[in-house]
């Protein structure tokens, strides 16, 4: 959920000629102010009350943003990955070894940062940390980095449903997660059970969400300049999350899977159904019925919320596409911010040590937002990429460099 890689508008990353740059400032600025909004989105879910105290309803954030912010951030970083990796012509031959060795890397130090950022943590987390996740995220993208658009679409939607079935098929039968949020002293003592928790049984299960990367991955090889592009993203996407909903009120409201699902989960009731579609499983989803993989709802990770998040987040990156056509100077303060998500979300983590987010929700919420999009204003202007997006960044362009071509190379 986070773009470790993603530079301020006015910097390139390391080593990607102006081929992977075929939008210039301007997409940059949409994709910067999208990501920007998933950060948001997270904040907001981690602090802000789930429901109104007097109705119970859901409040509206959370209605947004729960698991789709999550689902956005690793959309937008499938998006990212293809700008590393040579934009709309994907790099070939040692320019390609390169890439993939600074992907490693950066896959690697994600992982590291986020184990060390649960080390300080509490034993009772007030969020689950997306960080060492998202370093398995971007191991498994390795072998398709330098893929095309198409073949990338096909295996997101192949992905989209495999990986949720398989998540679910294996639950049951891998070990379960030891701890909320797994830190390096975890991964000595069952390394086996993280490994498992990244893959399948976590919160953000990488099989799963290797789709949103894909899809990412296949979207950041097309004009992004390109109105009908833009629109597709818009439309497509938000008849993606409408067709996926649709399988669901059709397939379990209309088609009986419904009285599958209260008859497979009788001692929790109807209830658990609505339960699971508004605040996701507790902590995970029956094993009783293969019907839950027709049930959307935020971290479910089934087929239909894969689908539904993704075509959400396929409708925003459109929309921010096409309302900076003409200047993003406006979306100043999410494109910072945005710019450095790694950065902020890490802080962002931290800060949650502190309890006032359950005395005072809405002052600490605007704390964190109002802190960060100042710092990242300020720093953007004075820097130029965030600081821990600064160090990963050098580290990466190292191992790319010293695997990639050669200088005087034809570097493909």
């Amino acid at each position: 959920m986070v773009a470790a890689r993603r530079p301020a508008s006015d910097a390139r990353p390391p080593g990607v000629g102006p081929e992977a740059r075929p939008a210039g400032r301007r997409r940059l600025v949409a994709v910067d102010a999208a990501r920007g909004l998933a950060l948001i989105g997270m904040i907001s879910v981690h602090i802000l009350p789930a429901w109104d105290p007097e109705t119970y309803a859901p409040t509206l954030q959370w209605t947004l943003f729960a698991g789709a912010a999550a689902a956005l951030f690793a959309f937008l970083a499938g998006v990212g990955l293809a700008f590393l990796s040579g934009g709309r012509v994907p790099r070939r031959g040692r320019a390609a070894t390169g890439d993939r060795a600074g992907l490693l890397v950066r896959a690697v130090l994600i992982a590291v940062l986020g184990l060390l950022v649960n080390q300080v943590l509490p034993e009772d987390p007030p969020a689950y940390n997306i960080l060492p996740y998202y370093g398995m995220f971007f191991l498994l993208a390795l072998p398709f980095l330098h893929l095309g658009a198409r073949p990338l679409l096909l295996l997101a939607g192949a992905v989209a449903v495999a990986g949720p079935v398989l998540v679910y098929a294996l639950r049951d039968v891998l070990p379960e997660p030891g701890t909320y949020n797994p830190a390096f002293a975890d991964v000595l003592a069952e390394p086996g059970t993280v490994l498992a928790q990244l893959l399948f049984t976590g919160t953000y299960p990488a099989v799963a969400y290797l789709a949103y990367l894909l899809a990412g991955l296949g979207i950041g090889r097309l004009d992004l300049r390109a109105l009908r592009v833009q629109g597709g993203l818009l439309l497509g996407g938000a008849a993606l999350a409408a067709g996926a909903w649709l399988i669901y009120w059709v397939l379990v409201l209309q088609a009986g899977g419904y009285e599958q699902l209260v008859a497979a989960t009788a001692w929790t009731g109807g209830q658990r159904v609505e339960d699971v579609v508004v605040w996701g499983p507790d902590p995970v989803l029956p094993s009783t019925s293969w019907w839950w993989l027709l049930v959307p709802g935020p971290h479910t990770n089934t087929p239909v919320a894969v689908l539904q998040d993704l075509g959400a987040a396929a409708a925003v990156l459109g929309l921010f596409l096409l309302v900076t056509r003409r200047g993003g100077a406006w979306l100043l303060w999410l494109g910072a911010m945005g710019s450095m998500t790694l950065t902020l979300y890490t802080a962002h983590i931290l800060g949650l040590g502190a309890t006032l987010h359950f005395e005072v929700p809405l002052l600490w919420f605007l704390v964190h937002v109002l802190i960060g999009g100042l710092f990242a204003v300020c720093w953007q202007r004075a820097y130029g990429r965030g600081p821990l997006e600064r160090v990963m960044g050098r580290v990466a362009g190292a191992a790319r460099a010293a695997v990639g071509p050669r200088p005087g190379g034809a570097g493909r």
